[in-house]
């Protein structure tokens, strides 16, 4: 399956421009946005899973923060950010890799999820993705995640998604982290078509 997962993500990032696709965000406004209210510090280690091409990195490498992770089942969108950062791009730990099938070998204080989780329409997906979580957390991290909400799209990139409000993320998670805050989002896409993202703020007890 991964394998299957690996090869549709490979060819979402070669046929398509990483500004085209619906998740684009030129800035990543909602994620800034919370980290600055926790008021981390840039030493804190982060990881990015799903990050792809995203740019949340870039902004990150900016401000300083100085132990930062990339996850992706996608090399092709991995590279687009690494040529984006250029000679940045070696402050950054990159790995290619499907989420419900890795082992962290280590923990990050955050662990930042836009749109990945909503792709696990399978329920034994979902525990490999909690499992993989909770070995890469501890108690007191922080997990910043958003899916798309009720009323949100139920399908993207040709695939199924699960939606989510705050409550059914909560019992998602409540094995082992606490629910701090939750709020919507209407992502514009770059067709200029509107999608409603649930995000929140969880803490690993």
């Amino acid at each position: 399956m991964t394998d299957a997962k690996r090869e549709h993500w490979d060819e979402v990032y070669r046929t398509k421009a990483a500004d085209s696709v619906s998740w684009y965000q030129p800035t990543p406004g909602p994620s800034l946005h919370v980290l600055d209210e926790l008021q981390l510090p840039a030493s804190a280690s982060l990881i990015d899973v799903g990050g792809g091409a995203s740019s949340l990195v870039d902004c990150l490498v900016e401000r300083g923060w100085s132990d930062l992770t990339v996850l992706d089942i996608a090399a092709p969108a991995l590279d687009v950010a690494k040529a984006r950062l250029g000679d940045e791009a070696v402050r950054v730990t990159w790995l290619v890799a499907d989420v419900t099938a890795w082992k962290p070998d280590r923990r990050y204080d955050v662990w930042h999820d836009r749109a990945v989780f909503h792709f696990l329409t399978d329920p034994g997906q979902r525990l490999a993705y909690r499992h993989a979580l909770e070995t890469g957390t501890a108690p007191g991290s922080i997990m910043i995640i958003a899916t798309f909400a009720p009323g949100g799209p139920e399908r993207c990139s040709g695939l199924p998604v699960q939606r989510y409000d705050a409550a059914a993320l909560a019992t998602e998670f409540s094995s082992a982290f606490a629910l701090e805050r939750d709020w919507r989002e209407e992502h514009t896409t770059p067709g200029g078509g509107r999608q409603s993202f649930q995000w929140c703020v969880f803490r690993r007890r």
